[in-house]
């Protein structure tokens, strides 16, 4: 079974959403990162205790040969992967970065509108801006602190 669907299937199984599953070159550390819509202030130490205890058997169980395993809450500047990640998060700030340049560019920071047709819309600072998803190679919120 492939690694990322072994993960994903029992973390959704504990109730909590796969965010996105990091392994170290060598395959020697694995870090999953984890999140509960409905929990306000997302995820805490005791979540990820949860998920590390249920998920070190599994692996054992699967014979996936790995030294550590971390579990972690997105943080504040989550990556955005899944086309529901740019639905859900509509209206954050958020920084993006194409594989293939648009008019010379790579890299767009501004807000969101979501994803319709395959295109993530967005305004920026010269206006508004749809980018293909598949051209997407990374994309992260961008963290608002309050003054």
């Amino acid at each position: 079974m492939d690694l990322v669907v072994l993960i994903e299937k029992t973390v959704t199984g504990l109730g909590f959403e796969l965010v996105d599953v990091e392994q170290s070159p060598r395959g020697r550390v694995l870090r999953v990162f984890i999140d509960k819509q409905e929990k306000a202030g997302g995820v805490d130490v005791e979540d990820c205790a949860q998920v590390s205890n249920q998920l070190s058997r599994v692996l054992t169980v699967e014979n996936v040969d790995y030294d550590r395993l971390e579990i972690s809450s997105p943080g504040l500047d989550r990556i955005l992967k899944k086309p529901a990640d740019f639905t859900r998060f509509a209206s954050a700030r958020i920084n993006v970065r194409l594989r293939l340049p648009i008019n010379g560019r790579r890299n767009f920071i501004g807000v969101l509108h979501g994803l319709r047709d395959g295109k993530v819309g967005m305004t920026i600072d010269t206006g508004e801006v749809e980018l293909d998803f598949g051209n997407i190679d990374k994309a992260r919120l961008v963290p608002q602190f309050d003054r």
